[in-house]
């Protein structure tokens, strides 16, 4: 079993297949059993790296909070990179995975291809911050006391309930596996990365200039994270937006086959040069919706 030492936290890792590079970084409720029909569909043509967060065993689980923060969670992931003697990969997000995407965009982009950026945004839209923040220590909080994480509450939840509709066995799959999750670094992750990393709105500047190939992906019925994604697409030349229609937050358990289709597609324009960034000319005035060349028409 593959690991890599990150200043004392030994980080797990699993790789399989050839080809270019696919690295998979997972949500807060997941870990890297979470991408196996992804592993599935792309190692026969990539060589797919997924890894386990610090907090999420077989990687080291430690309790202090200084253990966990945002930019040490970006640098673990170029560490995994390094391990295995990665120099560019593509990196598929999702969730607190997603943000990280991003993040790596931002901070090592000659060490990207590309990030896909799947439900991405949790916590960044300015009108509910708050609330979801309150919420997010209370959540914290309960787990520290209890020892454990409420999974099944966590897996009815409002973004959650949509692949208990399409697959139950899934959703049961995605509980346990959640249920085995240590509740302590579990809390120190809410309150020390989902708490504390900034709201995408406040790198506007930085995402602006992002050059590497983006995808966003967004399930239309993942309230927290609609608005944050348009933005996104907005401010961002290097950024394309898909919407996956009867969709919650865990885009690639709820639909896997059509999950692999968009972001092969993507992936494979990327890598055969295809991939342009979007045309200035595509940027009318939101009010010119008849496209006339960005004057509004008498109608």
């Amino acid at each position: 079993m593959p690991h890599v030492d990150v200043d004392g936290v030994k980080l797990y890792y699993e790789e399989t297949g050839e080809g270019t590079p696919l690295l998979f970084l997972h949500e807060f409720a997941g870990d890297h059993r979470s991408w196996e029909a992804q592993v599935g569909a792309f190692a026969r043509d990539h060589r797919c790296i997924v890894a386990a967060n610090r907090g999420y065993p077989p990687s080291d689980a430690p309790e202090a909070a200084e253990a966990y923060d945002q930019a040490i969670i970006n640098r673990d992931a170029i560490a995994v990179m390094d391990a295995a003697g990665i120099d560019k990969a593509h990196v598929i997000g999702l969730s607190m995975g997603a943000y990280t995407a991003l993040q790596l965009a931002l901070e090592f982009p000659e060490r990207l291809l590309s990030a896909v950026v799947a439900s991405g945004g949790s916590g960044s839209y300015k009108p509910t911050r708050e609330a979801f923040v309150a919420e997010v220590l209370v959540a914290a909080d309960h787990m520290a006391e209890a020892g454990e994480i409420p999974a099944e509450a966590f897996g009815l939840g409002a973004t959650r309930v949509q692949l208990l509709v399409k697959d139950p066995p899934a959703w049961r799959l995605f509980v346990e596996r959640l249920a085995e999750h240590p509740a302590r670094p579990a809390a120190q992750i809410l309150r020390r990365i989902q708490v504390k990393r900034p709201s995408l709105y406040d790198q506007e500047e930085g995402l602006r200039a992002v050059e590497t190939p983006v995808l966003l992906l967004v399930g239309d019925e993942d309230e927290s994270c609609l608005d944050v994604n348009l933005f996104l697409k907005r401010i961002m030349p290097s950024a394309q937006l898909a919407m996956l229609p009867g969709c919650g937050h865990a885009l690639n358990l709820e639909e896997p086959r059509l999950f692999a289709d968009i972001v092969g597609r993507f992936l494979a324009s990327v890598d055969r040069g295809t991939w342009r960034p979007r045309d200035p000319r595509a940027r009318g005035d939101v009010h010119t919706a008849l496209g006339m060349g960005g004057r509004e028409s008498d109608g």
